[in-house]
């Protein structure tokens, strides 16, 4: 009897397969990405599809999945193309708590400029095999092993699990306001009064709303505030966990 083989399937990641040959030479990966990269922002991720890309091209959808086989791989590298421009500073910056902060303020300034970003990431599939993402990560690594972390990926997740939290929250309110078609000031004193009667019965909530009616007039120095000190105390800890652990030793 013969033996039975069994077809061992894919890898569904981009990045996990060689890339194609095109048969129309102006038409290439980077050239697709920046296109869905310029929908997303415009649109959100609802309104991209292979088809409306294609349109925008001037080419055929089947010319796309050359280069791009699903809506999901074209995720990926949208996410990877956009993480190339989150700063992290160098390994021997003398101040590591400097560093992380102005790394994790990069992170949100990326993400607020594509709001899209953060709601997907944990979407992505594979992205984080991309290129960019991984001399992110690499970067992240050596500033955070410089600075004497014995658990460098403990770290990082600590940092970017709120960064990436917040940048989410903070990227749906903004899309919410955009489709207001209001400036945000004017959406939060339109959305004052129901808010208000949404906290009157919570003593905590209300008493902590006080000041974000008054800082109301500035939304974005208030969002800029409520994610620096909330960044502080996952900073505090972190210090706290190296002074009782100790730098590493070589």
């Amino acid at each position: 009897m013969a033996a039975r083989t069994t077809k061992q399937s894919s890898i569904p990641s981009v990045w996990a397969r060689p890339q194609r040959e095109s048969d129309q030479p102006a038409l290439s990966r980077a050239t697709i990405v920046r296109e869905a990269i310029t929908m997303l922002d415009a649109e959100g991720v609802e309104a991209l599809s292979m088809r409306k890309l294609a349109t925008r091209l001037n080419a055929g959808a089947a010319s796309l999945y050359r280069h791009v086989a699903t809506k999901d791989e074209l995720m990926e590298l949208a996410v990877d193309e956009v993480a190339a421009e989150i700063h992290v500073p160098p390994a021997d910056s003398p101040d590591w708590r400097a560093a992380v902060a102005e790394a994790a303020h990069s992170f949100r300034t990326t993400a607020l400029r594509h709001p899209w970003l953060s709601s997907v990431l944990g979407q992505a599939g594979l992205a984080y095999l991309g290129p960019n993402l991984m001399s992110y990560s690499e970067r992240l690594a050596a500033l955070f092993t410089a600075a004497g972390f014995q658990d460098p990926n403990g770290a990082i997740d600590a940092v970017l699990s709120y960064v990436i939290g917040m940048s989410t929250t903070e990227g749906a309110w903004l899309i919410t306001v955009a489709r207001s078609g209001e400036t945000e000031a004017d959406f939060i004193a339109r959305l004052l009064p129901a808010a208000r009667q949404a906290v009157a019965d919570h003593e905590h909530l209300a008493r902590g709303y006080t000041g974000v009616e008054t800082a109301a007039a500035d939304p974005v120095a208030l969002r800029d505030g409520k994610f620096a000190a909330a960044l502080d105390i996952v900073l505090d800890g972190l210090a706290l966990r190296l002074n009782a652990t100790g730098p590493e030793r070589p």
